[in-house]
C-alpha cells in the first residue's frame, strides 16, 4: 500500500514490526489455526511485542500507541491469520479498552495489567439469545447482595470465551430504567455459577472460539462493577464504536491477501493459450478489488484519526465498517472466482478468507443496523 506519506514514522514502524511477526510466526500456523486450534502461544508472542493493550497508556502498562497504529496492526494480522485477528481485536478493543477507560485504579492494576502482559485473556459478554443487534433488550440481570451482586442469565456467541480467564458481563441492575439500568461487571470465568457452553462450529474463523455463556447465581463482589452502576450501555456502545474501526481494518486485510493471491494466480494460470491475467474479465475484477481496498483503508484511517484527535467518529467508524465489510464479501468471492475450481479447495488460502469475510458484516453491529445509525446521524 502506497500510503507511507500519510503515516507517521512511528505508525510505519509499528506496521512493519507487525508484518514481520505475521510473516515469520503467524503465517506458518495460519492453516492449523483456522482448522480449530486456538493460537494461545501466538497471543503470548503478541503480548511480548507490546501488541496487547496497544492504545492503553504506558503508565497503565500498555503500549501508549494511537488508534491508527492499532488499526494498521489489525490489517496486517488479518491479512495472514483471520482467527488470530479476532483474538487480537477482542483483547485490545473489547477487553483492555473498557478497563482502561472505565476501570478504577485497583482494576487497572490487578486486572488490566495481566491482560496486557498476556497472562490472562478476556471476553466481552454483551450479545444474548434475544438481544443481538438490540443490545438494550438484554435479559441477564444482576441483583444486589450483601457485599456485591448475584448475576443470572445467558450470553450468545461470545468470542474467545472458551479460553478466557475473565469476562466483562453486561446485566440489568434496574429493569425500570431500560438501557440506563444496564451495568457492567468483571467476572472470573472459573467462578462457581459461570458456565461456558459447547464450542460452536462456525463457517470461518475456526481458531477463535465462540460459545454461549450461562450464569446461575454467579456471585461477584462490589469491586467487580466496571464504571458506575447504570453506565453499562454507555460502556458497550462506546467500545463498539471504536471496535468498528478494527473490523474495517480486518476486512481490508482479508481482501488484500485475496487480491495478492489472485494477481499471482492470474499471472501463472493459463487458458486459451495465455495467462488468464490477459483476459478482460480478470483485469476488471482485480482492478475493482484494488480500488475498493484503497477506498476502504482510507475510510478506516479517517475514522481512526478522528478518534485520535478526540473528535466524534461514530458515523465515520460505521461507514468504514459497512463499506469495508461489504467490500470484503465481494473481494473474497471474486478471488475464489478468479481461482476457479482451485479457489474452492482448502489448498488455496482464498477460501479461508472467503469464509472469514462474512463475519465482518455481522459482528460489532450488523451492517443493516449501522446503516440505520449512519442515516440517523445524517438526518437528525
Amino acid at each position: 500500500m502506497a500510503d507511507d506519506d500519510i503515516l507517521t514514522e512511528e505508525q510505519s514502524m509499528v506496521r512493519g514490526m507487525v508484518r514481520d511477526f505475521c510473516e515469520s510466526e503467524a503465517a506458518p500456523r495460519a492453516a492449523e489455526t483456522d482448522a480449530g486450534r486456538f493460537p494461545r502461544e501466538l497471543a503470548g508472542r503478541m503480548a511480548e511485542l507490546g501488541l496487547l493493550g496497544m492504545t492503553v497508556p504506558a503508565s497503565e502498562g500498555g503500549g501508549g500507541m494511537d488508534e491508527v497504529s492499532l488499526a494498521l496492526a489489525m490489517e496486517e494480522i488479518s491479512a495472514v491469520c483471520p482467527s488470530l485477528s479476532v483474538v487480537f481485536a477482542v483483547q485490545n478493543s473489547l477487553v483492555c479498552a473498557p478497563l482502561h477507560h472505565y476501570g478504577n485504579g485497583e482494576q487497572k492494576r490487578y486486572i488490566l495489567r495481566p491482560l496486557i502482559s498476556g497472562e490472562k485473556l478476556g471476553c466481552f459478554g454483551l450479545s444474548e439469545p434475544s438481544a443481538g443487534s438490540d443490545a438494550a433488550a438484554l435479559r441477564t440481570a444482576a441483583t444486589r447482595t450483601g457485599g456485591g451482586w448475584r448475576i443470572n442469565g445467558a450470553k450468545r456467541f461470545i468470542s474467545n470465551s472458551k479460553e478466557a480467564d475473565l469476562c466483562i458481563i453486561f446485566a440489568l441492575t434496574d429493569r425500570e430504567l431500560g438501557h440506563k439500568g444496564i451495568s457492567a461487571f468483571i467476572a472470573d470465568t472459573g467462578a462457581s455459577g459461570f458456565e461456558v457452553g459447547r464450542l460452536e462450529e462456525k463457517l470461518g474463523l475456526g481458531g477463535s472460539s465462540a460459545c454461549d455463556l450461562r450464569f446461575e447465581n454467579l456471585e461477584v463482589g462490589g469491586e467487580c462493577l466496571l464504571g458506575e452502576e447504570g453506565q453499562g450501555f454507555e460502556i458497550a456502545m462506546t467500545i463498539l464504536d471504536a471496535g468498528r474501526i478494527e473490523v474495517a481494518a480486518q476486512a481490508v486485510g482479508f481482501s488484500r491477501t485475496c487480491l495478492d493471491a489472485s494477481v499471482a494466480y492470474a499471472r501463472e494460470r493459463e487458458s486459451f493459450g495465455r495467462p488468464i491475467a490477459g483476459h478482460q474479465p480478470i483485469k476488471w475484477k482485480v482492478a475493482d478489488i484494488a480500488t475498493d481496498i484503497d477506498a476502504a483503508r482510507l475510510l478506516y484511517l479517517q475514522a481512526a484519526r478522528l478518534k485520535d484527535a478526540g473528535r466524534p467518529f461514530s458515523a465515520e467508524a460505521a461507514m468504514a465498517k459497512v463499506f469495508a465489510s461489504d467490500m470484503a464479501q465481494r473481494a473474497t468471492s471474486e478471488a475464489v472466482q478468479i481461482h476457479g475450481g482451485n479457489g474452492y479447495m482448502r489448498d488455496y488460502p482464498v477460501e479461508r478468507f472467503f469464509r472469514a469475510a462474512k463475519a465482518t458484516q455481522l459482528y460489532e453491529g450488523t451492517n443493516e443496523i449501522l446503516r440505520q445509525l449512519i442515516a440517523k446521524h445524517l438526518l437528525s
